[in-house]
C-alpha cells in the first residue's frame, strides 16, 4: 500500500529529460511571446495561452514528483531543493506573460478575455492580481531568492517535525502515534501521551519559534512590497473572497461558542469527571473501535456508491490502483493529504493510519479531495486550480457520507460515541480553525519578533476563547500551536475549513431534506468547475449566498441540532 512514483518517471535519468525538455519549451514561449503580446490576435493570444498552460502543467508534474518523493522521505530534501531550484529558472521564462498581458490596452485585454473561450474566469483573476504585481525585473528578484524565504523554513519544519521522536512507555513514537494516543480510553495514556507531546515541542521551541516567524517576516516583506493592507489578503485573493465574508465566519461562529461548552459539559457528565482536562478532549464514550484499512475500504465504498456512482468508481480506482500511501514510516512526513499532480496521471493521498475510527474519517475527507481534484482536471490546468474555501468541501462532505453511513447502523451506545467523535471532528474544523485564524491575525499584527513565551500567551488566550470554563488547559498545552503545519506552509489557511465546514452542513441538510432533487448531479458539476468560477457563483447553483449572514447560520442550525441529539441520546 505504498505509491508507485515510476508512474510520473521511470528513474531520474528520465525526470531530467523531461525537465529539459520543459526549459527548451519555455525558452520558445519566451522568446516568440515576450515583449510581443500586443501584436497578437485573439486566436493567436489563446493558442499562446494554450501551451503558457501545458509548460505550467509539465512543471507541475516534476515537482509533484520531486515533492512527493520528499513526503515519503525526508532525507531526499536536497533533491526536492535541487528540482525546486530548476523550477525556478524555468519559471522565470513564463514571468512576463501575465505581467505584460496586465500592461495591454483595456480594449485589447478585453478582446483577448472574451475570446479566450474557457480561460475567461483565469485572465479576468490575472487582472485583478494587477495592483500587486512588481515589475518584472522586480518579480524576477523575487522569484530568485524564494528559495531561501518561506519555502525553505517550511522544508525546514517538515524535516524537523518528521525526525522529532516522542518517549510513551520505553518506545519513541513518530508525532502521528503520540497523537492517536490522544483518542486512547485510558485516561492515564492520554496524559501521559499530552506531557510527551508536550515535552517534546518544548524541547524543541526555540528552533519552531525561529521558524513561525520567519514565516511571518516573510510574509511581512510581500505585503510591504505587493501593496498588501494585511498579511491574510494574499490568502483572501487566493480564495477569491472578501475580507469581510471571513470577518461574517469569524463572527457567526464566535457568538456560537455556547455549543462548546454545553457538549464538553454533557461530556464530563458523562465520563463521571469532576473537572475535564485538555487531554480528555478525545476521550471516546465507548471502545475505540478497530478498523482495519480493509474495513475502511468497504465501509467508504458503500458509502460512496450510495451518494453517487461516480464517486464511488472513484474511489474503488484509488484503492485498486495505489492512489494512496497507508502507513507510517520513519522518514514520511506526518499528517494527511491528498495532492492533485496532472492530469496525466491521478491524485495522490498520503496517510499515516493507525487503524483508530478517527482515521475512517480521515482517509474519507483525503479521498473527497481526490474525487474534487480528478473532477475537475475537466476544465483543465490552469482552471482546476480550485480555492482553498472550495477546496475543502469536497473533503468535509464525503466525512459526513461516512459518518451517515456508520451512524444508521449503529446502536444506541455506539451512536453516542459516534456523535461524539462527530462533534468533536466538527469543533475542530469549525471552532478551533476561527481560533486558529485569530491566533494568526494577533501574531501577524506584531512588527518584531516573538518569543516562545509570547507566542503561547497568545495561543493560550485564544484557546481559551473557544473552551471558556468547561474545559482545563494545563500550562503545558502553551506549547500546541507548534505543530501545526498550516501556520508555516501556508498562514491563513486555517478559516477555509470552518469555511467549508459551515458550507457542508448546509449542503449535506439540502441533500438530505431531499428540496433539491437533482442535488448529485448538481454537486458534481460544482466539483468538476475546479476553479473555473467564482466561490459565490458556484454556490448559487444551490441557491445559497456566502455573502449573507443567514447563510452561515444554516450550518451553525445543524451543528446546534446535533449538540442537542447528543445531549438526549444519554
Amino acid at each position: 500500500m505504498k505509491w508507485n512514483l515510476k508512474e510520473f518517471f521511470k528513474n531520474d535519468n528520465e525526470c531530467m529529460e523531461f525537465i529539459n525538455s520543459t526549459e527548451k519549451n519555455s525558452i520558445e514561449f519566451n522568446q516568440k511571446y515576450q515583449n510581443n503580446l500586443q501584436n497578437l490576435t485573439s486566436s493567436e493570444f489563446l493558442e499562446a495561452l494554450k501551451i503558457y498552460e501545458k509548460i505550467n502543467e509539465n512543471l507541475a508534474k516534476f515537482t509533484t514528483y520531486a515533492y512527493l518523493n520528499f513526503a515519503i522521505d525526508t532525507k531526499s530534501g536536497s533533491k526536492l531543493a535541487k528540482i525546486e531550484e530548476l523550477y525556478n529558472k524555468i519559471s522565470e521564462n513564463l514571468l512576463f506573460f501575465s505581467i505584460e498581458f496586465n500592461l495591454l490596452d483595456e480594449n485589447l485585454k478585453q478582446n483577448f478575455i472574451e475570446n479566450s473561450s474557457n480561460y475567461k474566469y483565469y485572465l479576468n483573476l490575472i487582472v485583478k492580481q494587477k495592483s500587486h504585481e512588481l515589475t518584472f525585473l522586480e518579480e524576477r528578484i523575487l522569484l530568485r531568492v524564494s528559495l531561501v524565504g518561506s519555502s525553505a523554513f517550511a522544508r525546514l519544519f517538515d524535516e524537523t517535525m518528521s525526525n522529532l521522536r516522542f518517549e510513551f512507555d520505553d518506545k519513541l513514537l513518530k508525532e502521528e502515534e503520540i497523537l492517536s494516543l490522544l483518542h486512547s480510553k485510558d485516561r492515564e495514556v492520554r496524559k501521559t501521551a499530552a506531557l510527551s507531546l508536550s515535552n517534546t515541542l518544548k524541547q524543541n521551541s526555540h528552533l519552531l519559534s525561529y521558524i513561525f516567524n520567519m514565516i511571518k517576516t516573510d510574509l511581512k516583506i510581500t505585503c510591504d512590497l505587493k501593496n498588501y493592507k494585511f498579511g491574510e489578503d494574499v490568502m483572501h485573493e487566493n480564495n477569491q473572497i472578501e475580507k469581510e465574508s471571513v470577518d461574517s465566519l469569524i463572527k457567526v461562529t464566535q457568538e456560537n461558542f455556547d455549543l462548546v461548552s454545553d457538549f464538553y459539559n454533557k461530556k464530563r457528565e458523562i465520563l463521571g469527571y469532576d473537572e475535564l482536562y485538555d487531554y480528555d478532549r478525545y476521550a471516546p464514550l465507548g471502545d475505540d473501535k478497530y478498523y482495519s484499512f480493509e474495513d475502511c475500504k468497504e465501509i467508504i465504498l458503500e458509502a460512496f456508491n450510495g451518494f453517487s456512482k461516480e464517486f464511488g468508481d472513484i474511489a474503488k480506482t484509488a484503492f485498486d490502483e495505489n492512489w494512496i500511501d497507508v502507513y507510517p514510516d520513519d522518514n514520511k512526513i506526518g499528517g494527511a493529504f491528498s495532492h492533485s499532480a496532472v492530469s496525466s496521471i491521478h491524485p495522490f493521498v498520503l496517510l499515516n493510519f493507525t487503524s483508530k475510527r478517527r482515521d475512517l474519517f480521515t482517509l474519507a475527507h483525503e479521498l473527497g479531495h481526490a474525487i474534487h481534484q480528478k473532477l475537475a482536471y475537466k476544465v483543465g490546468f490552469l482552471n482546476s486550480n480550485t480555492p482553498l474555501t472550495t477546496a475543502e468541501t469536497a473533503s468535509v462532505f464525503c466525512e459526513m457520507l461516512v459518518f451517515d453511513y456508520v451512524y444508521k447502523k449503529s446502536d444506541k451506545k455506539e451512536r453516542l460515541n459516534l456523535l461524539s467523535s462527530k462533534l468533536e471532528d466538527i469543533f475542530a474544523t469549525l471552532y478551533r480553525q476561527i481560533n486558529f485564524t485569530t491566533f494568526e491575525r494577533e501574531i501577524h499584527s506584531y512588527k518584531n519578533e516573538l518569543s516562545s513565551d509570547e507566542i503561547g500567551e497568545i495561543w493560550y488566550k485564544h484557546s481559551k476563547d473557544m473552551f471558556g470554563d468547561c474545559l482545563i488547559l494545563n500550562d503545558y498545552y502553551k506549547f500546541w500551536w507548534s505543530y501545526i503545519p498550516h501556520f508555516i506552509h501556508t498562514p491563513f489557511y486555517c478559516y477555509s475549513y470552518s469555511y467549508a465546514q459551515l458550507l457542508v452542513l448546509a449542503l449535506f441538510e439540502l441533500y438530505k431534506s431531499g428540496k433539491c432533487e437533482n442535488f448529485v448531479e448538481i454537486y458534481t458539476k460544482f466539483l468538476s468547475l475546479g476553479g473555473s468560477k467564482s466561490p459565490r457563483d458556484m454556490l448559487a447553483m444551490f441557491g445559497l449566498d456566502i455573502q449573507s449572514k443567514e447563510f452561515w447560520e444554516i450550518g451553525i442550525k445543524m451543528v446546534r441540532n446535533l449538540v442537542s441529539e447528543f445531549k438526549e441520546l444519554k
